[in-house]
Parts: structure tokens; sequence; C-alpha cells
């Protein structure tokens, strides 16, 4: 690929500096192979590249180049029409295709961050890419006028045709593109003013529906290479163990067996013709393993040991302002309660996998990842060669949730097998069993809130003390802050994408970590799904304590955080807050700022002889600026989906030092049939970029868990919900 003419920096980048930096956060295919048809077709060159954003072909179609990545969430359609809004094509002619992070570090990083999560794809990229579409477009604007002899001021592009008014002379994109991809990239180039928007805000229709519903789209655990083998494999049980011996003899002569490949210390894989062939000889395959202290560890003492951190003198304060426990001491009354959170599988329905071709030059993988250049950092270190000589090909991912972000597990060990054989591709999927026993669990967290009211009934000092799991000492303690975790305080910070959405007098949120042995992992919506539980439930008991309404005595501590109020009335006065329900009908509230949106939810549920029916919920999201409002609610109702599924059944319980749930059959989602009505209120107030992926989960639970309460009398402080009877007392 030709030199990126935006970017003159050189890098020189070493493999660890560049793990440290990304660890944060088929010729059947029709798509080019780089390894198998040399290296010349990475580097080959487009002459009709405007810029590394765009791509325009003689017959006008638009290729934009995205580096993050579509794993169900709609950013490949919402970045693309970030681009096309500045560049002025015809929408109807757009594509998209993925950059490599190889070719990323070619250009100088020019696509900048390959990360797609923390809901930040677009709302960390959208300044950049508009850029690249608006200078591609003034190229282009610039090669029609110098081949009219015009003033590139004196014509304009729309919908992929540039016309000068005043000659009445037209061309189009297609057939100035290679004259424009000469031209030096002009400086000084102005994004539009979000009011002359004609493509950002609009319900387009998604680029990636289409391959989806045919069947045509290709997902990593789908691909196909020539010549590929495959490899099954299973991990040490109990996390922590190690592989002590196997017995390859007992399987070798099984059919289509080629070999049996010790991983990592921890793992054993078998390699065949087919995949089937590979499992169910791993399956006969003796193995002993040496599962270490852990293999002692069960859900019980795991939950003793995070209780104990509810009343440790020694936790990290996350926020604090005032006195609370003096403020507490003086309280005419206070209201106090223990909640828990549990661990919790990302549960992806496409399991990990990972298909990966090395020889002694070079090594390439393609995959599902949330990263690309993390992916490359994993395939470098495994395949033991530069990061020049390794790139990453990356496919749509059948789910990510966060489990393909930070973790490439399932790359290196993809890597490591293939050295075995050199020059064929070899692809490593998981089964589902392993999906779900070596995952990276939402963390185990309990939490204590004590609240100090006056006479009246209002806030005098508000207490959290959070005990329980740290992701980023599990993950990547380099981004420990004196050895706090500060993510562990989403939704209580001070400021910033996950503040506090609440002013108290006296205030103090603290953390007492405790680590267990089963390894954390970002889940999506982090730790302001446990967090808006705690707070939300726990404000509706301090509301009914007081003797209260749970809506007025929100809006009374929300004084200072004008955005947060507006997203609650409008679910409250949508769902009909302060009016009768239907008979036999219950509402609960809840509402936070999470990855920089404030969002709000109503529920109205009933329950009947036990059993729960959530009937409607009213989610109110205020993200600043609306890329794709069709996207926006096709999130909320996916978050919902999601998030509802771990309030209702989401658990990972531990025995004998190992996971329990192996399959969907002992960890349930919801069903079709449970799945509420869901109404999206989008209210963009403009001037900044919010998430939406992610924030809307963090108050489902909370607002069912308050309508319960209502309906039932009864306080749901641990989840899962299935673990309670919502019956007579």
């Amino acid at each position: 690929m030709r030199e990126d003419r935006t970017m003159t920096t050189t890098i020189d980048v070493t493999r660890r500096g560049f793990m440290v930096g990304t660890a944060v956060a088929g010729f059947s295919l029709g798509f080019p192979i780089p390894f198998l048809s040399g290296k010349a077709n990475a580097q080959a060159g487009f002459p009709d590249e405007i810029n590394a954003w765009v791509v325009v072909r003689p017959d006008e179609q638009v290729i934009i180049r995205i580096a993050r990545s579509e794993m169900g969430q709609g950013t490949l359609t919402g970045l693309a029409q970030l681009v096309v809004e500045e560049l002025e094509c015809d929408w109807a002619n757009v594509t998209t295709e993925y950059p490599t992070p190889a070719t990323n570090l070619e250009r100088g990083r020019v696509w900048q961050s390959f990360s797609t999560g923390g809901s930040r794809g677009i709302r960390e990229s959208h300044d950049y890419v508009r850029m690249g579409g608006a200078t591609a477009r003034e190229m282009l604007i610039m090669a029609a006028a110098r081949e009219w002899g015009v003033a590139p001021g004196e014509c304009r592009a729309s919908k992929g045709v540039i016309t000068h008014a005043a000659s009445g002379r037209s061309t189009t994109f297609g057939k100035v593109a290679e004259a424009a991809s000469r031209l030096e990239v002009p400086t000084g180039v102005q994004l539009k003013d979000p009011k002359d928007w004609t493509v950002i805000g609009q319900p387009l229709k998604r680029l990636d529906t289409a391959e989806k519903v045919t069947g045509k789209q290709v997902y990593g655990a789908d691909l196909k290479l020539p010549g590929m083998l495959n490899a099954a494999i299973r991990q040490c049980p109990v996390f922590g163990g190690t592989l002590d011996s196997f017995d390859e003899s007992a399987v070798l002569s099984m059919p289509g067996v080629k070999k049996v490949v010790a991983v990592d210390g921890n793992a054993v894989a078998v390699v065949a013709d087919r995949w089937w062939q590979a499992k169910s000889a791993l399956d006969a395959l003796p193995i002993t393993w040496n599962e270490g202290a852990n293999a002692k560890v069960t859900s019980a003492s795991i939950d003793d040991f995070v209780k104990e951190g509810l009343t440790a003198d020694q936790a990290f304060v996350g926020n604090s302002n005032g006195d609370a426990e003096a403020a507490l001491a003086r309280a005419e009354r206070t209201v106090e309660a223990v909640y828990s959170y549990p661990f919790q599988n990302h549960a992806t329905m496409e399991p990990m996998n990972a298909t990966a071709v090395w020889t002694e030059d070079r090594c390439e993988v393609w995959c599902p990842t949330q990263n690309g250049e993390a992916a490359l950092a994993a395939t470098s270190e495994a395949a033991g060669l530069p990061l020049q000589q390794c790139d990453v090909h990356k496919l749509h991912l059948g789910g990510g949730f966060g489990r393909r972000g930070a973790f490439h597990d399932y790359v290196r060990q993809a890597v490591l097998i293939a050295r075995e054989f050199p020059g064929t591709p070899v692809k490593l999927l998981w089964s589902r069993e392993e999906d779900m026993t070596h995952g990276m669990y939402h963390p185990i967290t309990q939490c204590k809130l004590t609240a100090g009211l006056d006479a009246n009934g209002d806030v005098t000092a508000f207490r959290v003390r959070i005990s329980g799991q740290s992701i980023l000492a599990g993950v990547m303690p380099q981004r420990l802050s004196n050895g706090a975790d500060m993510i562990t305080f989403q939704c209580y910070l001070p400021q910033g994408d996950h503040a506090i959405s609440y002013s108290f007098p006296n205030l103090l949120v603290d953390h007492a970590m405790r680590n267990p042995h089963v390894p954390p992992g970002f889940w999506r919506g982090v730790n302001a799904n446990q967090n808006s539980v705690y707070t939300e439930c726990f404000i509706d008991e301090v509301a009914h304590a007081a003797g209260k309404d749970p809506l007025e005595f929100r809006l009374k501590l929300m004084d200072r955080h004008p955005k947060n109020a507006a997203v609650l009335r409008a679910v409250a006065e949508r769902a009909g807050w302060g009016s009768p329900a239907p008979e036999g009908v219950f509402r609960g509230l809840a509402q936070c700022t999470a990855f920089g949106s404030h969002i709000a939810a109503c529920a109205e549920v009933s329950v009947t002889n036990g059993q729960l029916k959530i009937h409607r919920i009213v989610a109110a999201t205020d993200c600043g600026h609306v890329v794709n409002p069709q996207q926006v609610e096709a999130q909320v109702e996916g978050s919902f989906a999601y998030g509802l599924s771990a309030m209702l059944y989401g658990e990972c319980t531990v025995a004998d030092g190992r996971i329990e749930q192996q399959n969907f059959d002992s960890y349930q989602i919801m069903r079709i049939a449970e799945m509420p009505e869901v109404e999206t209120i989008i209210m963009p107030s403009g001037g900044f970029w919010g998430g939406v992926g992610e924030p809307t989960i963090a108050v489902a639970a909370p607002a069912v868990l308050n309508a319960i309460f209502a309906a039932t009398g009864k306080r749901i402080r641990e989840l899962p919900l299935s673990k309670h009877d919502l019956g007579s007392a």
C-alpha cells in the first residue's frame, strides 16, 4: 500500500511496548489472503485511494475503511455515516472494509485506535474519521476544478457528483478519483456544523444486514482456507492449574488425527483434518491435571472472602465530600442494606476461535477481535516474530461484549499450535463447554450502603463500601492508580463519563479490593451494571423509608444534574408515573450516567402466583449527538435483553475451583416470550458524544427490581432473580 500523505511521522515500536499500549482496552471467500499471495499484496497500493479512509472506484463504488470492530452493535454503519456526511457521496454506493493492524503500523497509525469497547467506537473517533471524509471531498473537488480550470471554491459536491454552477459542468467522484489521489492533502479543511448534517442523525439502513440474513457473512468459526487443519483444545478446569501429562498414543490412530500438542503449560490440543475429529479425539484423550491449591475454592469460600471486605479498615476512596461518617453518627435516622452481584459469563454465540499460518519469517491470523492491534501483539509474541512480520485479518464478531477486547488467549493458542505445522493453516475453535468454563468473568462484588436522614426525611449522608474484585488488577495492573482501580467506581465518580448523578451533602464511596482466583474481565456495561443496582435500588429503599415518592425523592437530589433529571422525567411522564397503572401492574424507576450518556428507565411488571412478567420498559437516553437513531433504538433493546438476562439468570458458581455452568442449559438467557415491550426516547442535547451500546444495561435491572418491590414488598438484594421466590411469604 502506498505511503499515506496525511502522516509523515515514522515509528519504531517494540513488541512489548505495543502489547502494553494495546492491552487497554481466502480464496474461496472472495477476499485477499496476503500470506498466501505474498507480502506485495498488502502493499500493492490503490490508484483510486483518495486517502486512508476513502477509496473511490471508477464504477462509483465508495469503500470506507473502518478500523473499529463490528459485533452487532452497528459501529460499522455509524462510522461510515460520519465519513459520508463530510465526503458527500451517495450512500447507495458505499461499502466498507477493515484495514489490518500491521498496515496501520506501516502507515504511522493513520487509522489510530483499533479498539472497540467501552461504547467508544464512535465517540472516540468521530473527529478524525469525519476529517478523513472532508479531506477526501476537497481533493475530489480540487481534481474536478483543475480539469475545468476553475477555482475549487466555485464547485460543490453532493451525492457523489461535483458541479460547477457557473458553467453548468458536472462530473462524478469515480471519474476524477485517480487524479484526486495524486494531489497533496489540503490543510485547514473545516468540518460541518452539526446544524448542517444531512447524513448524521438519519436512520439509514445498516451496511452489514443483507449478508447476515442471507448467510453470506463469514465469521471466524466459518472460515475455510486451502489445506486447513482443525484444532480442539482443553485447558485445566481449575484456574491457575497446569497440565501434568497426557497419553497421545490412545488417540493418534483415530480418524483424521494429526498430532496432540501441549499448549502453554496448562492446555492440550488435538489437531485433525476436521474439527469434530479433533473434538472426539480430545474427549478420548487421557489427561492428568495438576489442579493446585485453587481446587479447594468454592462459591461459599469466595463469598466469605468478599464479605470480609465490607467491614475492613483498608479501602481505596473513589469519591468523597464533607464528612459522611460524622454525619451518619448524628443523623436522625439511618437506613442500611447489603447487596451482592455474582460472576457472569460473556456467553457470546460464537465461541472463541482463530486461524493461524506460521513460518519462520511470517505469521498471519484471521480472527474475530475487538482490538486488532492487541490481537497483532498477541500474534507477534506467540509467533516469536517482530510485529512487522505478522498481521491480523479481522472478521465480524459473533458477539464480543468485552471478551474479545483485552483478552486474546485464543489467538495465542492458535499461533502456538500452528507453529507445529509450518506453512499450514490451522483453525482453533473452542467448544461451547471450553468457552463457558474459561472466560474472563464479570467481577464479583458486594456492597454495603448506608444513608442518614434528618427529621424531614432528607438525606444528610450517603456511605458506600464496595468489596470485591478489581478488573484492572487482574487484566492490566499497570493502570492501577496508586493501587486503586478507579473503574470500580463507575457511576460513583465525582465527574466524567461515569459521574455520580446525585448530590449529597456528605458522601464517601470506597473499595476494599478482594481478588479471588476466577479471572475478571470487561463485561458489557462493566461496573456500571452492579453499581447502578446498588445505588438505584437503595435510593428506592431510602425513599420508601422516608415515606416519599421515589421520583420526587430522586429529583430533589438531582438539582445539579439537569440532564439526568430530564431523562428521568421523560420516562416517568411516558410511563404515566403518578397515574394508576393497569390492574396488577407496578412501576419502578432507575437512572444514571454511564459511558458519557445520561439514561433512565421506568419498568412495568406484574407478579402472579410468584411468576414475574415484565410488560414494558420505557427508556430515555441523552447521548449528546445521535448518528443513527434506528441503531440507538436497537442498541437500547439489545442492552435490555442482555441486562435482563443477567438479572434473571446470570450467575456463574464455583465448585472445586472450577466454573460449574458449562452450557446454556445451566447458564440461561432470556427467551423471546420473556422480552418486554421497549419504548425508546432519544433526547440528544448536543455538544458531546456519549456511548450507546452499554449505558442502558445499567438501568434495566434496578428499574425492574424496584417495580418488583412495588408489586410484592420484597427487596431483591442478591442476583440473579432465579434464586428468589416471589410468591407469598
